[in-house]
């Protein structure tokens, strides 16, 4: 079979292309770099399509903190380090984990890369864009999801996704199609005329992921995201970070259910007391702990 080649000659944007999602839905990906067939005899074509579209050939991070720092006061006036020197890379196709007990500063590390927070110290770039320099850029970069992020409750599933749409800048027919996407893709479009305010956490949470993706982002920061969500909803979740993943996107997740690391994670992080322990993959983790599983590996960081 052919395998595509990306030559010097051919680097003007190419056309969306139609990705496979399963049984269910076919998705419009963005225009990528346009891609030319090469014979498998060709030594130049041995790299995978993934590699070629996801950039692990060229290993550009997507993201890249650099000592991000941050600094709140206690009842008492005193410093609290709720993140303190924080610095990793991550990648086009990746899954990156970030882990770490309640309070270790998983959170304040993603409201930062994702501008809600201002860095005391440090800095980070993302998709490009320098969280001082060009946050708006940033904000129009990602996906940004957590546990907790709220929806407006007398608006509508449907009126949800276009309104967030139209901040990104989508409008018309446009629009419409991609609302029609993510409804199908999670399997929305029984409730999806119902107020928010009605619905249940997993509904919620569908439309909040839904609210996340409407723009098609090429970084996603996801934090706990299938918290509180029965299997059926979690794995909808779970199927569409392994799709993001898949179509290159970088994705940031925390979470505390070790089956999900051990299952998603490209490479992982471990923070504690708002310090970085470990950053690995799960063999390089496996090696330098002893350790088979994830919940066993992620202790022996954590209490050393």
């Amino acid at each position: 079979m052919a395998v595509p080649r990306l030559t010097s000659m051919t680097r003007r944007p190419a056309a969306p292309r139609e990705v496979a999602l399963g049984a269910r839905l076919r998705y419009l990906a963005p225009p990528m770099m346009e891609l030319e067939p090469a014979s498998e005899g060709n030594p130049r074509a041995l790299a995978s399509t993934r590699e070629i579209l996801t950039g692990e050939i060229l290993r550009v991070p997507a993201v890249r903190a650099e000592g991000l720092t941050k600094v709140f006061q206690d009842a008492r006036g005193a410093p609290l380090h709720a993140a303190d020197n924080i610095s990793f890379e991550c990648y086009p196709g990746e899954v990156f984990g970030l882990l770490g007990p309640n309070g270790a500063g998983k959170s304040t590390t993603l409201r930062m890369l994702s501008t809600v927070l201002r860095p005391t110290a440090g800095s980070a770039v993302v998709a490009g864009h320098g969280l001082e320099e060009d946050p708006l850029g940033v904000r129009r970069s990602i996906g940004y999801l957590s546990s907790s992020t709220g929806l407006y409750g007398r608006l509508t599933a449907r009126e949800t996704l276009d309104y967030f749409g139209s901040l990104h800048g989508l409008s018309g027919v446009g629009l419409r199609a991609r609302i029609a996407e993510l409804l199908l893709l999670f399997a929305m479009e029984e409730f999806a005329d119902v107020r928010c305010e009605k619905l249940s956490t997993g509904t919620r949470q569908k439309v909040s992921i839904a609210r996340a993706l409407i723009h098609d982002p090429p970084v996603l920061i996801l934090d706990e995201p299938t918290l509180g969500l029965d299997i059926l909803v979690a794995s909808v979740m779970i199927r569409c970070i392994e799709d993001c993943r898949a179509r290159g996107k970088c994705i940031i997740l925390s979470t505390h259910i070790m089956s999900e690391v051990e299952k998603l994670c490209d490479r992982v992080a471990i923070i504690h007391r708002g310090k970085l322990r470990a950053v690995g993959t799960l063999a390089e983790l496996r090696e330098r702990t002893g350790k088979q599983y994830m919940d066993d590996i992620f202790l022996a960081f954590v209490e050393a």
